[in-house]
């Protein structure tokens, strides 16, 4: 793998405090839609759980936040950068967990 040309992606997964609280989704991806104006992210998505039936797909969580970043290093930056930092101060008390996953592109 030449990780000096691989994509940095950043998979966070929100689980609500209220998952049945249209309220506190609408905030949650209001925040989201701010955060995606970092200029170092190629690309996002904001997604909800698909109604699929097998049984390794995880469907318990409340709202999906996918980022894609020309580098780890990139990444580094949006995790620093004010809007970041903003979005954590509104919308943490949202969330009872979060679980991300990043991964280099191969």
């Amino acid at each position: 793998m030449n990780t000096a040309n691989s994509h940095f992606v950043h998979h966070v997964l929100f689980y609500l405090k209220n998952p049945n609280s249209a309220e506190d989704k609408a905030q949650l991806m209001e925040g989201l839609q701010a955060l995606s104006k970092v200029p170092c992210i190629v690309f996002s998505n904001i997604g909800s759980p698909a109604n699929t039936t097998r049984d390794v797909v995880e469907k318990d969580y409340s709202i999906s936040w996918l980022c894609l970043f020309e580098s780890a290093e990139k990444e580094e930056e949006y995790q620093v950068h004010p809007l970041h930092d903003a979005f954590k101060e509104t919308c943490h008390h949202l969330w009872q967990k979060v679980v991300i996953y990043d991964a280099l592109s191969c």
